[in-house]
C-alpha cells in the first residue's frame, strides 16, 4: 500500500459558511508526484487533537494559504498587522508539527507552511516583503507581484534562488540555483533554531530550509512548487522528495543535471 500524506486544511468562507478547504493543486500534486494517498486534516483544534491523527499519517504537508500567521506567535503582537488570519490553523499546525516530529514523521511545508515551520522552531517573520525597498545592494527585491496583476500574473512573478551546496534541494534538483515563483508578503526574519538554509534569494532572504528531528526530515520552501507542477521538473522533484520521505528513503538526486540547469536559467 502507498504511504498516506496528511495535508492541512485552512478555514475558508464558502458562501456565508465556514469551511475546511485546501486547493486541489496541493493535494493532486502530492498524490501524483509523491505517489501517495492523502488525507485532509481539518484545522479544528477545539474538536480534535493533533496527537489523535499524527500516528495515522506517514508524513505531513503544510500548504500555502491567503491567511497570515498571528504575529503574537513569534512575539510581535502588532495591532495593525496585515491579515487575514486563521487562528484555528495556527493552533492545529503548531500542534501537528510537534506531534509528527515527536513520532519521527516527516514534515514538509510550502509558503505559509514554510513560515509555520520557521515559527515552530523559534524563528520570526518580517511582513514587508511585497514590493521591495529601494535599489541598493542590501535592499529587498520585490517578493510579490504588483497588486494590480491578475491571479495567474501573481505566479508569473519570479526570481532566482541560490541553492546551498550539498543541501537536500541542491542534490534533489542536481543544480546550483533555481528560478522560482514569488508570491509572499511575509518571510523569514530570524531563522528558527536548528533549521538549515537550503536556498536564498538574491537579497539574502532565506527561501528554503531543512532539518532532521528524531530521524524525520523537515523540508520547506517559500515558493509554490504545486503551481503548474507538470511544467517544472524541479517542482516535481520537490514532491518526489516528499514521497521518499514518506517511505523513509534517502533524499538523493531526483532529476538530471541538465534539467535543473535549464530551469535555473529560465
Amino acid at each position: 500500500m502507498r504511504p498516506v500524506a496528511g495535508i492541512i486544511c485552512c478555514t475558508r468562507t464558502v458562501g456565508i459558511e465556514p469551511a475546511q478547504a485546501v486547493m486541489n493543486r496541493y493535494v493532486a500534486n502530492a498524490m501524483k508526484y509523491a505517489d501517495a494517498a492523502a488525507l485532509l486534516v481539518p484545522s479544528m483544534p477545539e474538536l480534535m487533537k493533533a496527537s489523535e491523527v499524527a500516528g495515522r499519517l506517514d508524513g505531513l504537508m503544510l500548504t500555502g494559504s491567503p491567511s497570515n500567521l498571528d504575529p503574537a506567535l513569534y512575539g510581535q503582537a502588532v495591532d495593525d498587522a496585515p491579515g487575514p488570519f486563521d487562528a484555528a490553523r495556527d493552533t492545529m499546525t503548531a500542534d501537528l508539527i510537534k506531534a509528527m516530529l515527536d513520532l519521527g514523521r516527516p514534515v514538509f511545508g510550502v509558503c505559509r507552511g514554510f513560515q509555520e515551520i520557521n515559527v515552530a522552531f523559534g524563528g520570526t517573520l518580517r511582513r514587508d516583503m511585497g514590493h521591495g525597498e529601494g535599489g541598493g545592494a542590501d535592499d529587498l527585491i520585490a517578493h510579490h507581484a504588483p497588486d494590480e496583476v491578475d491571479f495567474d500574473g501573481m505566479f508569473d512573478h519570479e526570481h532566482r534562488v541560490d541553492l546551498t551546496p550539498g543541501g537536500v534541494l541542491a542534490r534533489a534538483f542536481n543544480a546550483e540555483a533555481a528560478t522560482v515563483n514569488s508570491v509572499h508578503y511575509q518571510g523569514v526574519d530570524r531563522l528558527g533554531e536548528g533549521l538549515l538554509v537550503e536556498a536564498r534569494a538574491p537579497d539574502g532572504v532565506v527561501e528554503a530550509v531543512s532539518a532532521k528531528v528524531n530521524g524525520a526530515p523537515v523540508l520547506a520552501v517559500q515558493w509554490h512548487p504545486e503551481w503548474k507542477t507538470e511544467r517544472n521538473p524541479q517542482s516535481q522533484a520537490f514532491f518526489q522528495v516528499f514521497g521518499r520521505a514518506l517511505r523513509r528513503e534517502p533524499l538523493g538526486p531526483l532529476i538530471p543535471a541538465n534539467a535543473g540547469t535549464q530551469m535555473a536559467k529560465r
